[in-house]
């Protein structure tokens, strides 16, 4: 039972520290919930060859349920650009169907590295600041549906809502930083759910899941991460507006390369 204790509340504090960053910083919460959960899960003796099956499955389904009330919140205040929306939508389907079935294709240990190597990159982005350059236009039909495939699958591999891939994609294609966030907040949803149905279906028939695992999202987790994460996101955004994310987002920045390395390391 002390066990059972313990690992709730770690789940508890993980959805209140990823919601929070999440707010404040405008980072997924899929980038700090993955290594996490592979790392309970590793200390839980869940078999190492699902490890990070498991914790990108439970991550994406997470996002799905506070991705809800983040839309809601962007749609109230008119940010969201919904035929963009729906122009990239069918890409990110189809594209975290295939990123759910690549994952369940590779080994856990390739998994943790193309995992380590995109926080590595994010790392990158957050600590030195860089922005593509806005010199474009919206592309056509077929470069949308592209361009949706690329950011689901990608977000769907490593476990993430995509904030990190679709708002540098829509700035460069000129589009507002605040629609941006917004837009890409609710593309995160069709990412979660296709992704996370992915991971469920192909996890389906894993051997070595734990108990109360449907697929590969795991239930106690998934519980205890929403509950304290739907709670502490808006705490987050208005402490974004009292504190200095810039300086905080080089700290976070620093430690997901320590994340980064760590993981990639082994």
């Amino acid at each position: 039972m002390e066990a059972i204790l313990s690992t709730l509340l770690f789940y508890l504090t993980l959805g209140l520290f990823a919601g929070v960053m999440a707010g404040l910083l405008g980072v997924g919460g899929g980038l700090i919930i993955v290594p996490a959960l592979a790392w309970i899960f590793h200390h839980q003796q869940v078999d190492d060859a699902i490890v990070m099956h498991l914790a990108i499955g439970t991550s994406l389904a997470t996002i799905v349920v506070t991705s809800i009330s983040s839309v809601r919140a962007h749609h109230r205040r008119g940010a969201v650009l919904w035929p963009i929306f729906w122009r990239l939508t069918p890409g990110i389907v189809v594209g975290a169907w295939l990123g759910a079935a690549i994952a369940d294709a590779l080994p856990s240990a390739v998994l943790s590295k193309v995992f380590a190597v995109f926080v590595l990159t994010v790392a990158a982005q957050m600590g030195f600041g860089a922005k593509p350059a806005p010199h474009r236009e919206l592309p056509g039909t077929a470069g949308m549906l592209t361009a949706g495939g690329v950011i689901g699958a990608v977000s769907a591999i490593v476990g993430i809502g995509g904030g990190s891939l679709t708002v540098p994609f829509l700035t460069w294609c000129n589009i507002a930083i605040r629609q941006a966030v917004a837009t890409s907040s609710a593309c995160g949803l069709p990412i979660a759910l296709a992704g996370a149905l992915g991971f469920v279906v192909t996890g389906l028939n894993a051997a070595g899941r734990p108990d109360w695992s449907l697929g590969y999202v795991y239930g106690p987790a998934l519980v205890g991460i929403t509950l304290t994460s739907m709670l502490s996101a808006p705490l987050g955004a208005k402490l974004a507006h009292t504190l200095p994310t810039e300086m905080l987002k080089k700290v976070f920045a620093a430690f997901l390369t320590l994340v980064g390395v760590k993981m990639l390391l082994g």
